[in-house]
């Protein structure tokens, strides 16, 4: 079968067609974008799906990866304010939002971003004595966010997080951290004992000034009952009742001869008194418990027959 030129020239139209589709669509995968560069300089960023550029004039040039990415921050040693040598390590989250700037900006842009961290984790962390360092942890992650976010910016990226792992301090000063800390709660523990103890005596000075207050109370009451019984005696005998004092002179001697008994220097007991005296004196105390008794079961009888009471004259 013989072509004639124009068949020939429609076939290498149509492959020359084919090729330029060939080399001119390009699908980009979820989560990338490519960016396009014609005769070397950029021109446009393809986004995921279906594109087209111009053969042999455009070509791709940085294939970037839009997704959010890990960045492991290796140990350094860093020096503190208060000259602590300690050793850290962290990691750092970034997600690249113009990938023309991303592309272009900067040359190595993980490495850019590792020394970026790791530079300001030694700012950051030599600004601050050892122990702002091991208990604020959060503040430094928040400051050390701001600071690498502002600086890459101009890259086109996003610093999402700065997350510092592992604070790793020299095996002698974790001992004396360890020695500072039993300390601290020994301080504590003897202050918390001398709080119970200082409590124990309030309560105990104030148990004891009610207990005064109290016995003086009883004091008081007893002096204006002794006051009163006296007043009483006093009346009984202006009016001529002896046995009232007889009463009164046998209580006042049987009070002094317990004083005397219950005393533990007093072996011997010398009476300055007639016996004779205190007998009487008990006489008399019976003599008027006679008379009460009989008083009081005349008012009885008279209050069950339905009569006044008869009350006898006493001998003076």
């Amino acid at each position: 079968m013989d072509f004639s030129g124009f068949d020939i020239a429609v076939g290498a139209l149509a492959l020359l067609v084919l090729v330029l589709l060939i080399k001119g669509i390009r699908t980009i995968p979820q989560g990338y974008n490519y960016t396009v560069e014609r005769f070397g300089r950029y021109t446009k960023t393809l986004s995921p799906g279906l594109n087209f550029i111009f053969p042999f004039v455009d070509r791709i040039g940085a294939k970037m990866n839009m997704m959010e990415q890990v960045l492991d921050v290796p140990s350094q040693e860093i020096i503190t304010r208060d000259n602590a040598i300690v050793g850290v390590d962290g990691i750092a989250f970034f997600q690249i939002l113009n990938a023309a700037q991303a592309a272009y900006q900067v040359s190595g842009l993980q490495n850019a971003i590792l020394n970026l961290t790791m530079t300001n984790i030694r700012t950051v962390m030599g600004s601050m004595d050892l122990d702002e360092l091991l208990s604020n942890r959060d503040a430094i992650n928040e400051r050390l966010l701001r600071v690498v976010d502002e600086a890459a910016h101009p890259w086109g990226i996003k610093i999402t997080r700065v997350e510092i792992k592992d604070i790793n301090p020299p095996a002698n000063l974790i001992e004396s951290m360890g020695r500072q800390m039993t300390a601290e709660r020994n301080k504590r523990a003897q202050i918390l004992a001398a709080e119970g103890l200082k409590q124990s005596q309030i309560l105990e000075a104030e148990g004891r000034k009610e207990a005064a207050f109290r016995d003086a109370e009883a004091r008081e009451r007893s002096a204006e009952a002794e006051a009163r019984a006296t007043q009483v005696v006093s009346e009984a005998i202006s009016k001529g009742d002896v046995q009232a004092l007889n009463y009164f002179v046998a209580q006042k001697y049987t009070e002094a001869l317990g004083k005397i008994g219950t005393a533990t220097n007093s072996k011997i007991v010398l009476m300055p008194f007639e016996a004779s005296s205190l007998i009487g004196s008990l006489g008399g105390i019976g003599e008027i418990a006679k008379e009460v008794f009989r008083s009081e079961g005349t008012a009885g009888a008279a209050r069950q027959a339905g009569r006044p009471p008869v009350v006898r004259p006493t001998d003076n």
